[in-house]
């Protein structure tokens, strides 16, 4: 098997990342971030109850995303990939006593920016939000990370100001897409490496039942394979030919008999959280948060592999009851999460040397 020839990540495309990202500005995140453009949706919003907040920081593409649940959301979470960066995931295991938790963090920055979740303990915390303990009350705040710091300067990454200040601007209206928050500094199709990868980003989708059922999915797409059109069975983002200029399809060239040829690290990892109005225990959250990782297996080829840590977290606000719950969140949820996934990678701007799917596009 050989290797395929791919262009090495130099430190001049670094540097021209990070000139190219001077557009995004700190503490951003709401439907006016210019980094944004003019793309809104609801996703996660559509569900009352939940408000979502962005950092994007400007000195180069990384950031946080907080979805702030302080009237209690029963969660539950499933780890898929062989790389993980998380916190309090334990605690949302359904024989574990915690029921309910107040926000979820998904940041940029590797294990650094599992620091985010502790800005948002202090801003809940302000607010007497948190489990009661009877001494105080404790903020529940689960969080998961990817790595985005090959992008620019890798000393610059999410802190606790930044989850703050995520936290502060976040709202119950239209949010943000594209390259925006956690999605600030993802990309996609890098087993050949990060010098024929694209630009991707953070995507939103919901899907509603006639009976006011509402199932929504927000995903940060950081992922090491392509993004695949599930329609067509098409790559929409993912590695290209040696040129540039196209996709490869990783699938179809590691099929062919090529191989990664280099030492592959932590640069990925696809990270979402899925939120419902549907009643759901915490065992049930959990099995929807397994099903929601099908909408990864439509969308992301290779998936779950030895260096992503894809991990998605399900919500409920607990407001519906509909029959076979677990099992028609879980079937709208891998549904609203492939959506969001496609999203990431059409919403999102390309950069120096990462170009998005829409550049390729009009190639």
């Amino acid at each position: 098997m050989s290797a395929i020839d791919r262009r090495g990540f130099s430190l001049s495309l670094a540097a021209g990342l990070s000139a190219g990202w001077s557009h995004a500005t700190a503490g951003g995140g709401g439907a006016g971030d210019p980094a944004a453009k003019e793309a809104t949706v609801g996703g996660l919003t559509d569900v009352p109850g939940i408000r979502v907040g962005h950092f994007t920081d400007g000195r180069r593409p990384t950031g946080c995303t907080v979805v702030l649940t302080e009237g209690g959301a029963v969660c539950g979470v499933d780890v898929r990939g062989g790389a993980p960066g998380t916190r309090e995931t334990d605690l949302l295991q359904p024989l574990n006593t915690v029921e309910v938790v107040h926000a979820v963090v998904l940041s940029g920055g590797s294990a650094f920016g599992l620091d985010a979740a502790t800005g948002v303990v202090r801003y809940l915390e302000e607010r007497s939000v948190g489990f009661a303990t009877g001494v105080a009350k404790v903020p529940i705040v689960p969080a998961a990370i990817l790595f985005d710091l090959a992008l620019g300067d890798p000393r610059i990454r999410p802190d606790a100001a930044a989850g703050y200040e995520a936290a502060r601007s976040a709202s119950a209206g239209p949010m943000a897409e594209g390259c925006v928050g956690a999605g600030a500094g993802a990309t996609v199709g890098k087993l050949f490496g990060l010098g024929s990868a694209m630009k991707s980003g953070l995507g939103a989708a919901s899907v509603r039942l006639p009976g006011g059922a509402v199932v929504a999915a927000l995903v940060a797409v950081n992922a090491l394979g392509d993004v695949v059109d599930p329609a067509a069975g098409r790559p929409l983002a993912g590695a290209r030919t040696p040129d540039g200029k196209t996709l490869l399809d990783t699938t179809k060239a590691l099929l062919d008999g090529h191989t990664p040829g280099r030492p592959l690290g932590g640069e990925h990892t696809t990270l979402g959280v899925v939120a419902t109005n549907v009643t759901l225990t915490k065992a049930q959250a959990t099995k929807v948060a397994q099903m929601a990782h099908d909408g990864l297996a439509r969308t992301v080829r290779p998936v779950h592999t030895p260096w992503d840590g894809d991990t998605l977290f399900a919500v409920s606000t607990g407001a519906v009851q509909i029959d076979q719950p677990a099992l028609l969140a879980g079937v709208l949820a891998a549904e609203a999460v492939a959506k969001a996934i496609v999203r990431a990678v059409t919403m999102a701007k390309g950069l120096p040397g990462l170009p998005a799917a829409s550049d390729l596009a009009r190639a």
